[in-house]
């Protein structure tokens, strides 16, 4: 019986030392490959706050268990924006993609983006949003956990992508109408980097107490999810759930961060489809039959089949 115990407990571990062993594995490789001991830190140190997180996450009491989740947000986040953004200078910023990336720059801004918000999300979902985002980590931090207020009307859905439309445009304006060329380490990227990051928090922080929600930003406004959807559509990683333990309580939705409606995939025997699903397990945690789980597969064809 202990034994088995055990090989219970242990098996709970299986997400965090996998993410531990990947993201290692992937710095070694590009380390090897390149000679760059950037990698080697920039991956290595990544996926051992995920896998620190995460492991809390499954350590600690039910109660305490979204400490995880922001230990790992924490790690990650103050990496990428103090280290990459503050002391290397990289604009870390949307708009900072678009310009390294037209420039053939392939520096920690183009790695970042590619790895964790649009190839990356195909395996793990849009956990980004949920463990890693420096926005979403001092978001998470105020008093609406609960949010009362129906998800916004239609027409608000559209603000993510008008700004990512203006964030290409403004980009595109510069780059061939005013012919600015991104510099290496420059101020004006320190300060692109200091003001896209001040509008965010600015924007986000109103949001959350207008609408009494710290996901309104993430929800409404951020331009990011315009890069995840496909990919989102088809993550190995996503919510499962046992109808024959599922009570119908609600829980799930009452906590979910992101206005999915949970328990209408449970009762049609899917996983959570939704491209709004942030991963964060919030739903997992609180139900209390245990109903719900994190699921790896790859069912692209029933995902067809369901019209995603």
């Amino acid at each position: 019986m202990t034994k088995q115990k055990s090989q219970l407990n242990l098996s709970q571990y299986f997400l965090p030392l996998g993410l531990f062993a990947l993201f290692w594995t992937l710095a070694l490789v590009l380390w090897r490959a390149t000679t760059n001991s950037f990698y080697l830190f920039n991956f290595g140190y990544i996926g051992s706050a995920v896998a620190i997180g995460i492991g809390l996450y499954i350590s600690l009491p039910a109660r305490k268990r979204p400490l995880g989740r922001r230990v790992a947000q924490f790690l990650v986040g103050t990496y990428m924006l103090i280290f990459l953004g503050l002391f290397a200078r990289e604009n870390m910023q949307l708009e900072g993609f678009f310009f390294y990336l037209r420039a053939g720059m392939f520096y920690g801004a183009v790695i970042h983006y590619l790895v964790a918000k649009i190839f990356g999300v195909f395996i793990f979902n849009r956990g980004w949003c949920g463990w890693s985002c420096w926005t979403a980590m001092i978001l998470d931090l105020l008093p609406f956990k609960r949010h009362r207020q129906a998800p916004l009307v239609a027409p608000f859905w559209g603000l993510r992508y008008a700004h990512f439309g203006l964030s290409l445009g403004v980009v595109a304006l510069l780059w061939w109408g005013a012919g600015y060329r991104v510099q290496e380490q420059s101020v004006t990227e320190l300060i692109w980097l200091l003001g896209g990051n001040a509008f965010y928090y600015a924007v986000g922080i109103a949001l959350a107490f207008l609408l009494k929600d710290n996901r309104a930003f993430c929800k409404y406004v951020c331009p990011i999810p315009t890069l995840q959807k496909i990919p989102a559509r088809f993550a190995l990683l996503k919510i499962a759930g046992d109808i024959n333990k599922c009570s119908d309580c609600g829980a799930c939705l009452k906590m979910c961060p992101m206005d999915i409606d949970i328990m209408s995939y449970i009762k049609k025997g899917q996983r959570v489809l939704s491209t709004e699903c942030i991963l964060c397990i919030e739903c997992v945690n609180v139900c209390a039959k245990d109903a719900l789980s994190v699921s790896f597969a790859f069912d692209p064809l029933s995902a067809a089949k369901r019209g995603i």
